[in-house]
């Protein structure tokens, strides 16, 4: 008897294959903040994403978070060398996600030493528990393989990577090629810690750079001696000078505006003023409170716009850091190159010029009469150094700018103006230096009520 039952008009469909659970770790936390970094929508500083992190980063230990952001930070040092190497490997451009993968294995296999064979299979096993990219293990795998086998010294060949264009030009019409060269250079570098030590504290072991400032060999910096006694703070060498401009403050009453995360408050506290610590922002703030409690220090602090805050009294000097692009600090924040945009700088600088004229200014009341005013950022670019000072004694003819002495600076370091500019090509020998601008402006007691 013939089978009744009519044959199934479709086959069963094929079970699609699960993709591979991939536990978390410090790769994939790493190529998601370079995601988060790159990504042209997001526009964010590294630690802007950190404020609300990817999930693959979240789901990290500390430990692991470590890494990760030790890992993403030498990929963004390195991302042009990276692409030069993955360039005739790739027919076309691959999914941002995908590319980043690829940048950090290069990196992790041509800079870091890493075994490829662990790169390369971590890189394919990423892909392959990512169903949406799954299909791209197999050119992922070729392609770094390729890689692994570049020949020795193509990779330390590779020149540094390049400023963006909206910082390279103007640095370049200032500095000359050759020297943008040398601080492109010694971004790639990265950068040592240096530690500021309370007067009469000797400090951990450590190299003393010649103006003072303890530099120290990589380590976890709370497990270091004094570092719960608060016999010291980590400062870069040239945040360091500015507070050191003011002299003896011993005594005197002294304005930090932009205050935190309180460095520079510390070096006046701790060297006998009277500081009022000032900032927009209370979650920094908070930070600076942090400090001053491990250290032991005081200060008076202040949540207010610098703007349109009044004191009681006018201080006897001031110290402004004024809030700008911090582009003398890209050798330690890698990713500011690529958060930061030509947009963002005129309104920096108009922004530091207000601060300037509300500082300099005798009758809004911050600064008295003979007072000194340290004007200071943390920007290699003149337009918030040297061009911003020049304008700003242009506007106060009541002010002067103040050439200071401060042990171990190298005369070379000192400009035309008076003021002073470091540059993280400087001590190559010791590690480098960030950028720096610093000029103290000294208000005129015989003309400071002419001006009003």
């Amino acid at each position: 008897m013939a089978d009744s039952r009519k044959p199934d008009s479709k086959p069963a469909p094929a079970r699609r294959a699960k993709a591979a659970v991939i536990p978390p770790s410090p790769r994939g936390g790493a190529v998601a903040l370079l995601d988060a970094v790159l990504s042209p929508d997001t526009g964010a500083s590294l630690p802007e994403v950190l404020t609300a992190p990817p999930a693959a980063f979240a789901a990290l230990d500390p430990a692991g978070c470590a890494r990760a952001q030790r890992l993403a930070l030498t990929t963004l040092r390195h991302l042009d060398r990276a692409d030069a190497i993955l360039s005739p490997h790739l027919r076309k451009a691959p999914p941002p996600h995908v590319k980043n993968l690829l940048r950090l294995a290069v990196v992790e296999m041509l800079h870091e030493g890493a075994a490829a064979y662990g790169v390369v299979n971590s890189a394919v096993g990423a892909l392959r528990g990512d169903r949406r990219l799954q299909a791209m293990a197999g050119m992922v795998n070729a392609v770094l393989r390729r890689a692994s086998e570049t020949p020795d010294g193509t990779w330390a060949a590779l020149p540094p990577q390049r400023l963006p264009q909206w910082l390279r030009q103007p640095m370049v019409h200032h500095y000359g090629r050759a020297v943008v060269g040398a601080i492109e250079a010694a971004h790639m570098e990265g950068a040592a810690t240096d530690l500021t030590l309370r007067p009469g504290v000797a400090g951990p072991d450590g190299v003393t750079l010649p103006t003072g400032s303890l530099r120290v060999a990589g380590a976890q910096i709370s497990a270091l001696p004094g570092y719960d006694a608060g016999d010291w703070w980590v400062q870069d060498a040239a945040s360091a000078l500015p507070a050191r401009m003011l002299g003896d403050v011993a005594g005197l009453r002294v304005l930090d505006l932009c205050a935190a995360p309180g460095g520079k408050t510390m070096q006046l506290a701790a060297a006998g003023a009277q500081v009022t610590a000032l900032d927009l922002s209370g979650p920094r703030l908070a930070r600076l409170r942090d400090n001053l409690a491990r250290t032991g220090l005081e200060a008076e602090i202040v949540t207010a716009d610098a703007l349109h805050w009044l004191p009681d009294a006018p201080f006897d000097a001031v110290l402004l850091d004024a809030p700008c692009s911090a582009s003398g600090t890209i050798r330690r924040h890698p990713d500011l190159p690529f958060a930061k945009a030509a947009g963002d700088l005129a309104a920096l600088t108009a922004l530091q010029a207000r601060l300037l004229d509300r500082v300099l200014t005798p009758s809004a009341g911050l600064l008295r009469p003979g007072g000194v005013a340290v004007y200071c950022t943390c920007s290699l670019l003149a337009a918030e150094g040297e061009d911003q000072a020049r304008a700003a004694l242009d506007r106060h003819p009541h002010v002067v700018a103040q050439p200071v002495t401060l042990p171990g600076l190298p005369e070379d370091w000192r400009t035309a103006d008076g003021g002073i500019r470091t540059r993280p090509d400087y001590w190559p020998e010791l590690g480098g230096i960030d950028g720096f601008y610093m000029v103290a402006l000294r208000i005129g007691a015989e003309t400071a009520a002419a001006a009003g």
